[in-house]
């Protein structure tokens, strides 16, 4: 599994080497079809930052030869709070004195109900703290089978679960996983996760295997910019996901950057990136790898978001809410973070469709679902 192979790579030894590329090596890079890691690291150095305007113009070639026009819409549906972890910066940290919620099937329902009356949403994505005793494996089944009915496709970001567990889900109408490293930093990984299953690194860092020899259709990586350096953190992950490529051939691939947003414990990043460097790094993403989706959710404000879907973003999420229950049921419930762009769906399709591109709200079919 991966936790074998990252031990080849010293976190200070790629910061080094990330700090000593030259203009040379970033030209180097942009004039290869297929770059690798350590082009990739040219790209996201300091020295690239001069090479933004040519980074940019080849991610869109590339983005558009792919994927076109488009940008593959998406909502996340918040089912509970309840978390045993104490993550640092995070308003779910099980430490922070709030009342926790925890839907019924029923008010799951609700909330299915009211986003497909915001938009012609297909894609849903469904969130929970990380409890597996109050909302563990049969409770994430039961939520599947609630939302099947309304939505093509279902993508869960929950605790990393067991491969057959990850499997048995897939039978129930899974077809994608979203999870955050948060960093790869092993030395200070637990600085920020104390407690909880989430307190062990190689656990989280393996799920992706698990979610790959379980078949998951698509399985979406990250880390958390504001922890670590985030120009070794994201290396490591290109890494990571060159390692899944390898191996997991059948599996499509997403990538996000999520810049720390305000949350409940006033936890303050160690590290700020800016707008431009963001583009750099979803340049950089396109350039090393022209088939993985780049998501931007609604952490990025608006004219970030629509500057950046015309040169390398493939998907984005809209109307988003982060607290559980937040578009019916309980909408005083205590959200994992601040968003950034509040836009409604139908004003975010309506942005993208005046630049040029097209919405598209399913791109997957239950069809194709055992049910």
């Amino acid at each position: 599994m991966f936790y074998d192979e990252i031990k080849k790579y010293d976190w200070d030894d790629t910061t080094r080497r990330i700090a000593s590329m030259t203009a040379r090596d970033v030209e180097a890079a942009l004039d290869k079809e297929q770059p690798d890691v350590n082009d990739f690291m040219a790209l996201i150095s300091p020295a690239g930052a001069d090479y933004i305007e040519p980074m940019a113009r080849l991610s869109r070639r590339y983005t558009q030869e792919r994927f076109g026009k488009t940008i593959s819409m998406y909502i996340p549906m918040y089912i509970t709070n309840s978390c045993a972890n104490a993550c640092v910066y995070c308003g779910f940290n099980r430490n922070n004195p709030f009342r926790r919620t925890i839907l019924t099937m029923e008010q799951i329902e609700e909330e299915c109900k009211a986003i497909r009356r915001l938009g012609p949403f297909e894609n849903l994505l469904i969130v929970t703290g990380e409890n597996p005793a109050k909302a563990g494996i049969d409770y994430l089944e039961q939520a599947l089978h609630t939302c099947r009915p309304y939505f093509s496709n279902l993508s869960i970001e929950v605790q990393p679960l067991k491969s057959e567990d990850y499997y048995r889900l897939t039978q129930s109408g899974l077809n994608g996983v979203v999870c955050f490293q948060e960093t790869y930093n092993e030395a200070n990984y637990k600085k920020y996760h104390p407690v909880g299953m989430k307190s062990i690194y190689d656990w989280r860092l393996n799920g992706y295997d698990r979610m790959g020899q379980a078949g998951v259709h698509k399985i979406g990586m990250g880390v958390l910019i504001g922890l670590e350096d985030w120009r070794t953190d994201v290396t490591m992950m290109a890494r990571h996901l060159r390692y899944l490529r390898k191996n997991y051939w059948k599996t499509k691939f997403s990538v996000n950057f999520p810049r720390m947003r305000p949350s409940k414990g006033g936890f303050q990043p160690n590290v700020v990136m800016s707008d431009k460097e963001l583009a750099q790094l979803t340049f950089a993403f396109r350039i090393f790898d022209h088939d993985v989706d780049i998501s931007y959710s609604t952490r990025e404000n608006p004219a970030f978001r629509e500057n950046m879907m015309q040169l390398g973003v493939t998907s984005m999420s809209a109307g988003s809410k982060t607290d559980p229950g937040g578009y019916a049921v309980t909408p005083d419930s205590l959200e994992q973070f601040e968003v950034s762009d509040d836009r409604s769906p139908n004003v975010v399709a309506e942005s993208i469709r005046r630049l040029g591109y097209e919405t598209v709200w399913k791109d997957w079919d239950k069809i194709f679902d055992i049910v």
